[in-house]
Order: C-alpha cells, then structure tokens, then sequence
C-alpha cells in the first residue's frame, strides 16, 4: 500500500494511491492517520473516486512529525568518500518540521550560504509507539518507507563539531512523495539523485551500515518513538563537497532524488524565490 498527503483546498486530506490516482481516506494527514492504531484498516477500506492530483499538490508525506531523526556516515561509499572510519554506532542529529517542504516544491537557496550539497536518503516511518524496543518489535513498529533529501549547508554545518546548524535549515527539505508500507520496498532497493539529469550518487540500500530495525532499536533506546515519527537513514556516497573540487546547488538546476519502490523528489532550485 502507497500513502499521500494532498493539499485541497480544505486542507490537508490522507489519501491512498490507487491507478496513478488518490482514494480520499479522510481529513488530516499520513501522520494523523498514523496515530490510529487501526491505520492500516481504515486506509484500505476507503472508498471513492480515484482523484488526479497536481504534482504541486502533494505535501510531506508526514507534514509534522514529532521527530526527525536523521543518521550520517552510514552507507560504506559515503564513509570512505569523507575519509571516515566505519563507526561503532549511529552519528545522530535532529530536524525540525519546519525544514520540510513537499516532493515538488521548489527549493530556495538561503542567502547565508554559498555551500548547499544534496543528499539522496531512504526515510523509516514509525507506526506504533516502541521504547528499548528489540529487533523483532523495532521491525514491526516501523509503517512504511519514504524518500527525503537532506539538503545540507555545508560551510554552515562545519561551523562547529556539531552539525545541526547545517542540518535543519526552513523550506529545505523535500520529502515524499509516498509513504509504502514494508512490503512494497526491495530488500535491495536502488537510490540515487540526478542534478540536471546527470545521476551524481547511486547505489542500493542494502550498502546501509546499520538497517531501519538497527536505528529504531537504538533510538527507541534514548527516547520513545511515536507514531509519524521518522529516522532519515543517511546519504551514499557521491556528494558534492566531498568532490574535488567541491560541487554545491545553484540557482536554476533540478535535483531528482529516487528511491526504487517509493517514487521521487523533483526540486527546482532557486536563488531568489522567483519562479
């Protein structure tokens, strides 16, 4: 099953993906839907017209989650190509809802920076609330999987050791555009981005270092993790600053993030805001 948030003109409705359509499950969003326990249920049951939606039209998959917990260093390509040893454990930091924008939003360079890179990630979607969870229940609680691009400041996030400041910058998030359920994604799945139709990272998610169950079992750890809730699982190698010379986002290039079985983020760059 593929899950949407669409924009009406009412707001923002769940709906199903059905035929290259949408079935209207209901008023709110993926994440409200979520927080149902008979979510599933209630998602295939809905029955009514298939709707044609705008590319435009599509929201973050989960417009406001509790938590964006966002992995680094954790595909072997991206470790080697920023001259990394492979950890012990996750490199862990932290988004805000406010950096999400939807699938097809355009994404307006920040003026501050003249060092914005891409990175392609596979996203974990948490569907029930799990804490100290095991493998076992860490894999049941997760809902599904999404597509983000965690678009990152680089020259911003070096500023310290830490790397929020780079991280979690407004409107510069793409995320989406569905939501699909364990089953619908490949154990081997390809991801990859393409600036201006040249494919600058590609690899499958089975070169991840520590697997979706891996990072809810250990953040569930720390923190309860709820429904709506997300884990963006790291980048692969092929980003731009670890290019010689370094490669960063500029003003008029689309950026296409793919994750095999979900779908894509198409991203038209900006400088100024002006279509």
């Amino acid at each position: 099953m593929k899950l949407a948030t669409i924009r009406t003109e009412d707001g923002l409705r769940a709906a199903r993906v059905e035929n290259d359509g949408y079935v209207d499950i209901g008023p709110g969003d993926v994440g409200e839907l979520l927080r149902r326990e008979d979510w599933q249920a209630v998602a295939a049951a809905a029955d009514g017209p298939v709707l044609q939606v705008e590319p435009s039209r599509l929201a973050p998959v989960v417009p406001h989650p509790g938590k964006i917990v966002c992995v680094g260093l954790n595909y072997r390509t991206h470790i080697t190509e920023m001259g990394r040893d492979l950890p012990a454990y996750p490199t862990l930091f932290a988004k805000f809802p406010e950096a999400l924008i939807g699938p097809n939003d355009a994404l307006t360079l920040p003026p501050e920076s003249d060092a914005v890179d891409w990175e392609a990630e596979l996203v974990v979607v948490v569907g029930r609330s799990v804490r100290r969870a095991g493998r076992a229940e860490a894999q049941a609680a997760i809902a599904g999987y999404t597509v983000l691009n965690d678009v990152t400041l680089r020259d911003w996030q070096f500023r310290t050791r830490e790397w929020l400041q780079g991280k979690t910058w407004e409107a510069t998030t793409p995320l989406g555009p569905v939501l699909v359920t364990p089953d619908e994604l490949p154990a081997d799945a390809e991801i990859s981005c393409a600036i201006d139709d040249e494919v600058v990272q590609k690899s499958t998610i089975s070169d991840l270092l520590f697997d979706a169950a891996d990072l809810v079992a250990y953040v569930s750890t720390m923190i309860t993790l709820n429904p709506g809730d997300m884990i963006a699982t790291g980048t692969t190698g092929g980003v731009g600053h670890a290019r010689k010379p370094p490669r960063y986002l500029k003003d008029g290039q689309t950026v296409v993030t793919r994750v095999e079985g979900i779908g894509e983020l198409v991203t038209l760059v900006r400088r100024d805001g002006t279509s």
